[in-house]
């Protein structure tokens, strides 16, 4: 879940300004980020959430990328180039480019990176399916490649995982050639091998610190991990030995960037990546207002003051250089329901629980009715999403109301009666909190009694992954822009720890999604999506709630910066004007 779409800052306060300002006159080029969430580790067999997958993403590397210009284009990235493909779509070989090192480390002989190499990949790969680790992305590959399931199954019970076992359809040809073998045909395998669950990691690396690897991150990125506190900031800095790598040539004509100038030159342009964990809206909105920010999310209770029309920019901060980035998002938001437990299972308690909530009166509330209320699962923008299909389970009025307490009767809960206090676990934020006590409100009207919980971002993941949950609120960002991606929520074999955290398991559903996960994009798929689209609307497997839009707001110092539901290596292709902020800085 990334998608699920993310900044840094250096946090400059009291006494600690008076070093923020020194190091901002300094010629260092810094991109100041902050994230909401604190972020649970670096491992990227572990980085299910958009937080740690971002921040893996600046370490650590794949075998393909998102075109940063082009954010829906795959390009190669430690790969030469595209894979050769058999003729029957089962078989990819992929050719590894040579002279890439990972990044130095007192794991290697003499602290030195080595070369990466196709094995490292079919170790990577082998870490995730291993049982041991529980891997978080081994949905996206489950079944998919010859004998690694089997290979995975074999050590279920034994003391020690044997990664020098060869696996069929997994395999380093040579030194830098991959080859995989499929069981089936899987058309988004290009999409997985750019998520960092496939990120190429080095053993040595994994052996050296145990279980202390995930605050360890030493991938072949842009940059190197300097200092990593898990609850306050993360600073990385540029890779000395970093290959040659240069801005693409090929920007979609809407993106603000001067491409005669960056064309071609090597990345990363920036010295230093400071990401700060800032958890609550304002503070990191006031950062932001005084430069110590380069770019955020606008803040819901900012957003009126900021686009006073919901459209453009105020004059007031558009005359201090700052601009405004719209952009569609692929994501949904969601409440989820634990379908392992018996009460959830009930199709009607949900289809009632889902006409209680004013979803027109919570997208005033929360979005500043920017968002686009979600009727299923699929958001607007890629095959399978029905544009004017309209869920027969959305609030419309006092008739709604009436209706879910008859579905309450229906089932034996009367005005609420017999019906156990529930229980919602949210994010430890303030707006967060808020649409949760908003959730609470609404289900009272049915009789519906919701107690809040609030946890850390790694507590509520484990939560979830765990099924120690009954409701939870939470979004998925797309992975790729496939509504396969999204349908995986529902697909019962991909319960948790897999990406479906709600246990939802229904046969039928399955078999759609098994006939349409093997199928290229074409019209016989098209059907299959809106069959499952339709479906997912009438079973309410989830509470759905929105597709959101991003507005970003950004200083005028900060250049290339591109909205992308998929890239999560940008920080790469930014650049600092840092006599441009110089200037501009006096005007905050």
């Amino acid at each position: 879940m990334k998608k699920q779409t993310i900044s840094v800052l250096i946090f400059c306060l009291g006494v600690s300004l008076v070093s923020c300002t020194q190091r901002e006159k300094s010629s260092e080029k810094i991109l100041n980020l902050a994230v909401p969430q604190k972020v649970k580790g670096m491992d990227p067999i572990h980085s299910s959430d958009l937080y740690s997958a971002t921040e893996v993403a600046r370490v650590y590397e794949g075998l393909l990328e998102y075109n940063h210009v082009n954010p829906y284009l795959l390009v190669p990235n430690l790969a030469e180039g595209m894979p050769l493909r058999s003729e029957d779509g089962l078989t990819y070989t992929f050719k590894i480019r040579s002279g890439i090192l990972f990044h130095d480390d007192p794991a290697f002989p003499n602290g030195e990176g080595r070369e990466l190499v196709a094995q490292d990949f079919v170790y990577s790969i082998k870490r995730l399916a291993d049982l041991r680790l529980q891997g978080l992305g081994w949905w996206t590959l489950d079944g998919k490649i010859k004998g690694l399931n089997e290979w995975r199954e074999k050590y279920r019970r034994t003391d020690k995982t044997n990664y020098d076992e060869e696996v069929t359809g997994l395999r380093a040809l040579d030194k830098y050639t991959l080859q995989l073998i499929l069981t089936k045909p899987f058309p988004q395998l290009l999409y997985v091998l750019a998520m960092p669950f496939s990120f190429a990691v080095a053993r040595e690396v994994v052996e050296h610190y145990g279980e202390e690897f995930l605050n360890h991150p030493v991938g072949t990125g842009a940059f190197t991990l300097g200092e990593f506190d898990q609850s306050n900031r993360i600073v990385y800095e540029r890779n000395k030995k970093f290959r040659e790598k240069t801005f693409p040539c090929n920007s979609a004509p809407d993106l603000n960037i001067d491409m005669k100038f960056y064309c071609g030159k090597k990345i990363p342009f920036v010295d230093k990546v400071m990401v700060n964990i800032i958890q609550e809206d304002q503070p990191r909105w006031l950062n932001f207002q005084r430069g110590r920010l380069d770019y955020i999310g606008v803040p819901k209770d900012s957003f009126e003051s900021l686009i006073p029309d919901g459209k453009t920019l105020s004059k007031e901060f558009a005359g201090k250089g700052i601009s405004l980035i719209v952009a569609p998002s692929l994501d949904i938001t969601y409440t989820g329901f634990n379908h392992d437990e018996e009460l959830f299972q009930n199709k009607k308690l949900r289809q009632a629980m889902s006409l209680a909530y004013d979803h027109r009166r919570a997208n005033e509330l929360f979005y500043n009715n920017t968002a686009i209320l979600a009727h299923s699962i699929i958001p607007p923008g890629i095959e399978g999403h029905m544009k004017d299909f309209v869920s027969p389970y959305k609030y419309l009025g006092e008739e709604s109301i009436a209706k879910a307490k008859q579905l309450m009767s229906e089932v034996g809960y009367p005005e609420g009666r017999n019906l156990p206090e529930m229980t919602l676990d949210i994010p430890a934020s303030t707006s967060s909190r808020q649409m949760a006590d908003y959730f609470k409100t609404q289900m009272e009207r049915i009789n519906i009694k919701v107690r809040v919980i609030q946890n850390t971002w790694p507590e509520l993941l484990k939560k979830i992954t765990t099924r120690q949950i009954q409701l939870y609120s939470i979004a998925w960002s797309g992975d790729y822009p496939d509504s396969e991606n999204f349908f995986k929520l529902l697909y019962g074999p991909n319960r948790s720890p897999g990406s479906n955290g709600s246990g939802y398991n229904n046969e039928d559903f399955n078999r759609l999604y098994e006939e349409a996960s093997v199928l290229p994009s074409s019209p016989a798929r098209k059907s299959l999506y809106e069959k499952m689209y339709q479906m997912a609307a009438e079973e309410v497997p989830l509470l759905f709630n929105f597709h959101r839009r991003k507005y970003v707001v950004i200083h005028s110092w900060i250049k290339n910066y591109v909205v992308s539901d998929f890239s999560l290596s940008g920080s790469q292709y930014i650049d600092v004007d840092i006599n441009k902020k110089q200037e501009m800085i006096k005007e905050l």
